[in-house]
């Protein structure tokens, strides 16, 4: 078994960035910026936006960061985004989700300029990734490939199955999967998919994303599968100093001895999402997806 250590990969990712950014800037262009709008003060949200801007700064990156009060009206919060439509130093921004109730995240994501949605969410850029068009692909799918990429994972002709199908993850997983290239023979799977056990035992390769923590166990993995665990899901725990174990979607102690290629959880997938964001922010300072 090998485990696919997604911390190892990110930080070399991150050091490729940051010389690409410094021959940039050598070469009179100006750095790469993101900006994030966090609304609230949901604590995974404030961390996930901290990492964010924490790996801005470790590659050369500049970083704003709009915090907004959760009673911040939907009118309000969409000014803020046509504000940052149209600051020609912002590059890229994202919306931090989730948002609070009253605000529709559908509406919110739609008044986000496409070529500045380096998150990857608007249509547009889904539409064109479904067309195999340049587009900002969504940062935890452009994570996992790279993992396969990057760990020689064999996908032609093989049998993948996504469990999820979420528009985040598991509906652009299955079509990434299913892209000349990589040339997967692709099943998405969901909560009402019957026969699910039958239908991961057929599987080469399973991506987990169904939010259900050690969903996937021995008995739904055949021997020699890679698995790749997007899950991630706090569990109490009392002998944690914590208070609480973070788990995947899978069963990886159960797991681990019965495949060839396994992701943990953490260190897996997540660090590899902080650097798809990075990645896709490049492309945006460099006009290489859209060129307005």
């Amino acid at each position: 078994m090998t485990l696919i250590d997604g911390n190892l990969i990110s930080n070399q990712i991150k050091e490729e960035v940051k010389e690409k950014v410094s021959q940039l800037v050598q070469a009179g262009h100006k750095q790469p910026h993101l900006a994030a709008i966090l609304v609230g003060n949901d604590g995974a949200s404030q961390t996930y936006v901290g990492h964010k801007v924490k790996s801005c700064e470790q590659v050369g990156f500049k970083s704003t960061l709009i915090r907004c009060e959760d009673t911040i009206t939907e009118n309000e919060l969409i000014q803020q985004i046509h504000q940052l439509n149209n600051n020609p130093y912002i590059d890229g921004f994202i919306v931090q989700l989730p948002l609070p109730k009253h605000i529709d995240a559908d509406k919110i994501l739609l008044e986000i300029d496409a070529s500045k949605d380096v998150d990857g969410f608007h249509p547009i850029n889904f539409g064109r990734m479904c067309l195999n068009l340049p587009a900002y692909i969504p940062a935890t799918p452009m994570g996992i490939m790279t993992l396969i990429e990057r760990y020689k994972i064999e996908t032609a002709g093989k049998h993948c199955v996504v469990i999820g199908r979420s528009n985040i993850v598991g509906r652009p997983m299955s079509v990434l999967m299913s892209r000349s290239g990589i040339d997967c023979t692709v099943t998405l799977c969901h909560s009402r998919t019957k026969n699910l056990k039958e239908e991961c035992l057929r599987a080469d390769i399973i991506i987990a994303a169904l939010g259900k923590p050690q969903f996937v166990t021995k008995d739904m993995v055949k021997p020699g599968a890679v698995i790749i665990d997007v899950g991630i899901t706090r569990l109490e725990d009392a002998s944690k100093k914590s208070g609480y174990r973070i788990v995947g979607d899978v069963d990886f102690e159960g797991v681990k001895d019965q495949c060839s290629f396994i992701t943990p959880v953490p260190g897996g997938v997540g660090p590899m999402t902080v650097v798809s964001l990075l990645l896709n922010t490049l492309q945006a300072s460099q006009k290489l997806i859209y060129n307005n």
